[in-house]
């Protein structure tokens, strides 16, 4: 990776710098990081935040107005962190992404039929041949198992012998034009995209721990445009999802509801959202400020929450919904993990354990070594952005030596040495 320092920086080797790029509805995050002390550990160097303009449900809907509001934030990673930023792993979401189960057959042609990391290499490369449209490109290829001469539940074949290997996979898909849309948002800010990474992927990376992973659990992360779902079982992702109801939903109807800007909404809903009736100890009343010079009005916590209640609901019906297709709500034994901005409302978890009806808890992004900037990004809102920052750490798709770039719309990705040499860590590590 290329990165070139502006001579605030007081570190020497800037190879290893990784920078996570989070475009959302609401906020747009860059987060500058270099590997940490220990293992899968993040040392933050500089954030930069703030309001998105130009995006609605992880979408671009005005350019212009995106590449601003994304340098505005690359210019306060840069100086916060003393770096000049030239490449960052951006995440993708939106209710364009689509997941399809496909199977990829190869034969074992070696003398010995011992499976090699390039035999499976193959059989996954086999397996993204499907019928796609026009309009639609590969994200991911997520191996669920293989099947060796008919024995199926194997995740690690190399060093196994065999005369045939099948996979079965899970094709994550993007809307092409949507896709390219966020790429020339990041050019137009004078930046290259070296990974993309879908989005619930890259918060599941911050905030779940492998154990959770292993007996089963699903992830809902509730940002403003969108809600994002990924489930795990036996450590493998098992399937993710997208839908664009989510926190700017809840305020749109705090906006309606009580008959205030949009702005006000939002402030409303931090500091007096509540989205559990049965929580409320104290039904205060607070203070909303009037419209063309009106007195305030006052509103209690109760109306408030009556307000957000339903629409909160909504979305953890959706979430349970979603998992359930997944065909794996049976076995999620660490149950639903929220993340996300809109999971920091009072009451959430509450509501959401009456929904779901399994174990629920918060989750904060982990694998942060001690630095200045850590206990800040700590908190739920940032989960996208370690995730990504973990991701360019960690995944073999990510490295130095590999080139993301977009061609006549197509989203493709120089798979050399690297990825032979850590496939056996991309398959032990969804």
């Amino acid at each position: 990776m290329t990165l070139s320092t502006n001579g605030r920086s007081k570190y020497n080797n800037q190879s290893d710098i990784i920078v996570g790029l989070d475009i959302g509805t609401s906020k747009i995050c860059a987060l500058v990081a270099r590997p940490g002390e220990g293992e899968n550990k993040l040392n933050i160097l500089g954030i930069g935040i703030a309001e998105s303009s130009g995006i609605s449900r992880g979408a671009v809907e005005n350019l212009e107005k995106t590449v601003k509001s994304m340098t505005n934030v690359i210019d306060q990673a840069e100086q916060q962190a003393g770096v000049k930023i030239e490449e960052v792993i951006i995440g993708i979401a939106g209710d364009h992404i689509q997941s399809v189960q496909n199977r990829g057959i190869v034969g074992i042609s070696s003398p010995t039929r011992e499976i090699t990391q390039d035999d499976v290499v193959r059989v996954l490369e086999e397996s993204r041949r499907l019928n796609l449209a026009s309009d639609r490109k590969i994200l991911h290829v997520i191996p669920q198992e293989f099947i060796i001469d008919g024995q199926g539940g194997i995740y690690d074949p190399v060093g196994m012998s065999g005369l045939r290997m099948e996979a079965l996979v899970n094709i994550i898909t993007g809307n092409n034009f949507s896709i390219e849309n966020i790429f020339k948002c990041v050019e137009k800010s004078g930046l290259t995209v070296r990974d993309v990474v879908l989005e619930p992927i890259a918060s599941s990376i911050a905030v779940l721990d492998e154990e959770e992973k292993e007996i089963g659990v699903a992830i809902v992360d509730i940002g403003a445009g969108t809600t994002d779902i990924a489930v795990f079982e036996n450590g493998i992702l098992r399937f993710t999802s997208i839908f664009a109801i989510a926190g700017k939903k809840v305020t749109d109807d705090i906006q309606k509801g009580l008959r205030i800007v949009q702005k006000e909404a939002e402030r409303v809903k931090k500091e007096n959202g509540h989205t559990y009736r049965q929580g409320i100890m104290r039904d205060e009343v607070f203070m909303i400020r009037g419209v063309g010079g009106r007195n305030p009005m006052e509103v209690s916590k109760s109306v408030l929450c009556s307000i957000i209640q339903p629409r909160m609901e909504e979305i953890f019906e959706m979430a349970l919904s979603e998992i359930k297709k997944s065909g794996f709500s049976n076995n999620l034994g660490a149950g639903v993990v929220l993340t996300g901005g809109t999971s920091l409302l009072r009451g959430a978890e509450d509501l959401a354990l009456e929904v779901f009806g399994m174990p629920v808890k918060m989750g904060s992004p982990t694998g942060i070594s001690y630095s200045g900037l850590a206990p800040e990004v700590e908190n739920p809102i940032y989960s996208t952005a370690v995730g990504l920052t973990l991701y360019g750490l960690n995944s073999p798709y990510s490295k130095k030596s590999d080139n993301v770039s977009i061609s006549n719309g197509e989203v493709t990705k120089d798979r050399g040495g690297s990825l032979l040499g850590k496939l056996k860590d991309m398959i032990n590590n969804l």
